[in-house]
This record gives structure tokens, C-alpha cells and sequence, in this order.
């Protein structure tokens, strides 16, 4: 039967006989029908279709990681014509897939004149040895060609999916990776004109800066996270500063890529960089960057804090509703003091707190290679540039940017001032690296987060110094805000040779907890695997 089948693809290229071959040499029955359908589908030009390109992860050795490859699969189909008893093949089928119906199957089979009725798709390889064993006349097995994604769940907001689209019958990607990078993982088409084959050019293999073992970590500490203060989403970003490299990037509630018509549309959803939101107190980062580099304050500048400040007829108090009498700036920083940072933009002048913003990038895309990214907002200092509006500014609330935008900016705080674009695709570093603050001011503002640490114990690690700042922030509704709070942790360690950036971001958690009670513990989790990952010795050694 072999022979045959040979012989009567012998006249088309060696190409077009290997693939022919691969796709249907598993035969269960007929040769005969067996060759005729192979036939049916060389010219259906399906063999034209170009192997889509893999995806890869990486890890710590630089060992590159499957994330998404194609996987042959075979489905059974059977000809009825050839079936001379339907109910007695209804049984031996049913026999090696006992998830079939047997009226069902019945049914099927009892069609007289019919050449192709397709039974199941993508069965196991013991059901197709037992199929093989089983030798049922007028049951055959074909391949399939379909992405598959490894690793499930892990990394799938950044990967996407693949689907059909279009009449072309070609899978595209959608999301991620997947669609970004949709035409070069595609590849060409193969074509047969007047009697000449071009076979069909694999598409690009794409190599991501995502490392296996803390994507996962991440999702796992986020899930929990997400689960444990029942909130609405969050998201988790590793990054490595001086690089610009993404290391890690977690949304929840996340998806299977081998099962995505499970999940509900909104899942898909990259909303670390395709969702704006206001940061809070972790924006005060930005400020005082600002303000120290500007010359306006040091951090030894002090101010008397009366718990409140007054503009344009509304009133602005701490968060912890105190008095905190006579403070540094590092003391603001210590105890997030809202008037704080509004006495620093105030010192500073609003177009000079305005343009450092620009020059944070608050305005502009990071312009990751990722799809869907969308950039923040100045847009309330610039159509409304009351006093009131600046100050609130100040402290993170009236100003919106991506979880990657504040990623971006708080890195280039812990790269000593120099901001590097984010990028995921390992092939897409780049040298460019504006300097955004001094190295004087960024090193003043991580000491401010160090201290910040220390005394707020939460995310304090034995032996290491660790950066951190907490934010708590109201969302926006219908014009004014609700009691609904998203809170944020970013931080790096070693605070002044950080090996990584970590943010952690948690929507909606029930009764409107603070910071300190939600993310800075995850914070704390990633932080201590990571040190331990990259085996990162002790930068500072503290009696327990």
C-alpha cells in the first residue's frame, strides 16, 4: 500500500512527497481510499501552508523554553461507503473512544453514499495505537496541524493565541506575541503554478526576555494574591533596570491558550499595558525625583505639616488623617505625608513639576512590542491648571499611566536616573538612554525608599536593602472617586545595584484595604525568590 501511495505522488517534487507522506502516513484501513484522499488533499493545497514560528521563554542558564509551538494531532474520520455494518463499527469505535455517542456514531456511519464524516479530533497517541491495533475497515486517521502552548496559563496575556480567520483557512494570531509578531511567525505560502512547486517558508522563531521560573512564580503569588483579598484583577511586572529587559509581566485573571473559547473575552486583556489607572502614592516617587532635581528641595528640607492644605476651596488631607508637625522630605516619604509632596511641586513651580513629568515619559507610549499599548494623561493640568490639580498630581491621584509606564519610571529612579525602553523580544535591546534625573537625585530618592522600608518593617528583608514605596488609590467614577481603591508596591533590590525592578498591583480588594495589608506582602514573597534566583550575596547585615 506504501508502494502505492509513492507512486502516486511520484510525479510532484521530493518536497511535496515528504509532506504528503508526513501528513498521512498513519493509515487505519483502505490503502486505496487512503491514497485517493491523501490526493483530494494535495489539491486542496493545504501542504502549501508554512510551518508558524515557536515562541520561547528563557531561563537562568539561557536555555531557551517552548512557549508556543505547532503540534501535529490526528483526528479520526471514517467513510461511511465502505462501512458495511454500521452498528457493529459504532462498537469497535466506541470501544478505543468511549467519549462518543453510540446513536450518534450510529448515525454517521449509516450514510450510505457518504466519503468523509469527521468522528473526533486530536485524540491521545493510545488511541491512536489502539485504533492502528484495531484495524477497522473504513476508519482512518488524519493530521492536524494546531498551535500548542506548553505551559498553559504561564505567560499568556504576553503570548496570545492563535486562531482561524478569514477565508484564507491560515491561523493568525490574536493577543501577544502572537499577533504583534503575526506575519513574521506566520511565514509564506507554498504555491504550485503551471506544474512548479515553491514550497512554503517556515515563519520566524521568537525569543522572549521572559524567564520561565519567575513568570511562573509571579502568576502563582499574584493568583493568590488576587484570590486571597478578593479583588477584581492585578497585575505583576519584573524588570531588569539598567537593561530596559522585562523579565516578568502577570495579569489576573489570566487563560488558557489551548482552551481560550473557555474564557471570557475580557481575559485577554493585557491590562499592564493596555489599561490606564491612577497610581497613588507611588507617584510620589516622581515628584520628589523631581523636586530633588530641580533643585528645589534636599532631602533634609523641612516643612510644617498642619495635616491639611487648602486650594481653589478644596481641601486636601493625609491619608492617615494626621498632624505631622515639622518633616523632612525623607520623612514624607517615610510616612507617604500628601502635603508633603504637594509643598514639593509647589516649591518646584507647576511648569517645572509639568515638564519633568514629560520627561518621565508620562505622556508617551514605552512602545514595548506588545499589542494595544495605550500611553497616560497630563490632560487635567493641561485643559484645568488650578492649584488644586497639581497638587493632587502630586500624589498620584488626576494623573493616569499603564502598570508599564510607572514600571518604566520607577526603574529609571533605581537605574540612577537613566531611563531605558522596555523590551521583551530579546533581540530589541537598545542603547537608548536618556538621562531623566541626575545620578545625585535618583541615589537621594532610593535612600528616602530604603528608609521608607526600614521603618515600615512590611517589606524589610533580613541581610538586604531593599527599596520600596506603597500607593493606595481611589478610581475614578463619574466624575468624582469611589471607595474603591487599587494599591501598588514598586520596589528593587539591592536598593543601589538592583539585579530587578518589582511592581505588584491589586484592583479592587474587598473593604478598601491599604497597601501594607495587600501587596507589599506578595512584594516581599517575589522579592525573596528572586534575591535567592539570582543568588544575590547580602548588602546589608542586620542583627535579628
Amino acid at each position: 500500500m506504501k508502494l502505492r501511495f509513492f507512486l502516486l505522488i511520484g510525479t510532484t517534487t521530493l518536497s511535496f512527497l515528504f509532506v504528503i507522506f508526513h501528513l498521512y502516513d498513519l493509515q487505519i484501513g483502505n490503502g486505496e481510499h487512503y491514497a485517493k484522499l491523501a490526493q483530494a488533499y494535495s489539491a486542496s493545497g493545504e501542504y502549501l501552508l508554512p510551518r508558524r514560528g515557536n515562541i520561547y521563554f528563557v531561563n537562568d542558564d539561557g536555555e531557551s523554553i517552548p512557549v508556543a509551538i505547532t503540534k501535529e494531532y490526528q483526528n479520526v474520520f471514517a467513510v461511511p461507503k465502505e462501512i458495511t455494518d454500521p452498528d457493529l463499527a459504532a462498537g469497535e469505535i466506541i470501544a478505543v473512544l468511549p467519549e462518543l455517542s453510540l446513536p450518534e456514531l450510529v448515525a454517521k456511519l449509516g450514510k450510505p453514499k457518504d466519503e468523509y464524516e469527521l468522528l473526533v479530533k486530536r485524540i491521545t497517541e493510545e488511541q491512536v495505537k489502539a485504533l492502528q491495533a484495531a484495524e477497522i475497515k473504513g476508519v482512518y486517521l488524519e493530521s492536524e496541524r494546531a498551535r500548542y502552548y506548553p505551559l498553559g496559563q504561564i505567560g499568556s496575556h504576553v503570548i496570545g493565541f492563535v486562531s482561524m480567520a478569514g477565508d484564507d483557512e491560515v491561523p493568525h494570531g490574536k493577543y501577544g506575541i502572537e499577533s504583534y509578531y503575526d506575519s513574521e511567525l506566520t511565514g509564506k505560502p507554498g504555491s504550485v503554478i503551471d506544474g512548479k512547486l515553491t514550497p512554503p517558508v517556515a515563519g520566524k522563531d521568537i525569543f522572549l526576555t521572559i524567564d520561565r521560573e519567575i513568570q511562573t512564580r509571579a502568576e502563582d503569588i499574584l493568583g493568590r494574591l488576587v484570590q486571597e483579598k478578593r479583588g477584581t484583577a492585578g497585575s505583576v511586572i519584573v524588570q531588569d533596570p539598567r537593561s530596559g529587559k522585562i523579565l516578568a509581566m502577570a495579569n489576573y485573571p489570566t487563560f488558557n491558550p489551548n482552551s481560550y473559547s473557555e474564557s471570557k473575552l475580557s481575559s485577554f486583556t493585557n491590562s499592564a499595558v493596555e489599561g490606564l489607572y491612577e497610581p497613588g502614592s507611588v507617584f510620589k516617587l516622581v515628584t520628589m525625583a523631581a523636586g530633588l532635581d530641580s533643585g528645589a528641595i534636599t532631602p533634609n528640607t523641612t516643612y510644617v505639616d498642619t495635616g491639611s492644605v487648602t486650594l481653589n476651596g478644596r481641601t486636601v488631607r493625609n491619608w492617615d488623617l494626621k498632624a505631622h508637625g515639622t518633616l523632612t522630605m525623607t520623612n514624607v516619604i517615610e510616612n507617604s505625608v500628601n502635603t508633603g509632596t504637594i509643598f514639593t511641586e509647589r516649591k518646584m513651580g507647576h511648569r517645572t513639576f509639568y515638564d519633568y513629568l514629560v520627561k518621565f515619559g508620562i505622556k508617551e507610549p514605552t512602545n514595548i512590542t506588545l499589542p494595544g499599548e495605550v500611553k497616560g494623561s497630563l490632560r487635567t493640568l493641561e485643559n484645568d491648571p488650578q492649584d488644586i490639580n497639581f497638587a493632587t498630581v502630586s500624589y498620584g491621584q488626576g494623573v493616569s499611566m499603564t502598570f508599564l509606564q510607572l514600571t518604566r519610571a520607577v526603574s529609571t529612579i533605581a537605574n540612577k536616573g537613566v531611563m531605558r525602553r522596555p523590551f521583551i523580544i530579546e533581540e530589541e535591546r537598545t542603547n537608548e538612554a536618556p538621562q531623566i534625573v541626575s545620578s545625585k537625585a535618583a541615589n537621594e530618592v532610593v535612600d528616602m525608599m530604603v528608609s521608607a522600608v526600614h521603618k515600615n518593617v512590611l517589606a524589610d528583608i533580613p541581610h538586604y536593602d531593599v527599596a520600596g514605596k506603597t500607593g493606595t488609590a481611589f478610581i475614578p467614577e463619574r466624575g468624582g472617586y469611589s471607595d474603591d481603591v487599587i494599591n501598588t508596591y514598586a520596589g528593587f533590590a539591592p536598593a543601589h545595584n538592583p539585579k530587578f525592578v518589582v511592581l505588584v498591583k491589586l484592583d479592587r480588594p474587598e473593604g478598601a484595604p491599604l497597601a501594607g495589608q495587600t501587596v507589599v506582602p506578595a512584594f516581599r514573597e517575589l522579592t525573596e525568590f528572586l534575591l535567592n534566583y539570582y543568588n544575590v550575596p547580602p548588602t546589608d547585615i542586620k542583627e535579628n
